[in-house]
């Protein structure tokens, strides 16, 4: 089953947040519009949860749930909703909790421009073979040229 992860994030973010993973975890899997109408509803729901326990838009929290596909459906598994809260006051956790962003958003950028390289020397690889494909062509078609014209 998959597991939607937010990693940490503070409380006024988190339904970009939400919004964006769910955006990348299901690429390809399912259709935009259902991903924004999931997205929405997961959204609404963790909204009352920080009402009940009174989470503040300057804490920092951590969500994580269950959801499966069904028929290009997101179906989320609310049972499995898990919601850490580390409150403002918590300065300690709330610094560790940030250094741990920082850190796993410098990985994922370091991972994006590997990938940005790769991506391009695909591109040129590609290029190149297209070129040689040409090539090979013009010379096939001179040598079917020159065969017909010694026939004749």
């Amino acid at each position: 089953m998959p597991k939607l992860m937010t990693g940490y994030v503070r409380a006024s973010g988190y339904a970009n947040k939400v919004r964006r993973v769910l955006f990348a975890i299901t690429r390809g899997k399912v259709n935009p519009e259902e991903v924004v109408r999931a997205a929405g509803e997961l959204n609404q729901s963790i909204f009352e949860k920080f009402r009940e326990v009174g989470v503040k838009k300057e804490d920092v929290v951590r969500i994580s749930v269950d959801f499966e596909i069904q028929d290009g459906k997101i179906i989320w598994n609310y049972d499995s909703l898990q919601i850490e809260v580390y409150r403002k006051e918590e300065e300690e956790r709330l610094a560790q909790a940030m250094e741990e962003i920082e850190e796993m958003e410098k990985a994922f950028e370091e991972a994006i421009k590997e990938l940005e390289g790769l991506a391009e020397k695909l591109r040129r690889l590609s290029e190149e073979i297209s070129e040689k494909v040409e090539r090979i062509k013009q010379e096939h078609t001179g040598l079917k040229l020159r065969v017909e014209e010694d026939e004749t």
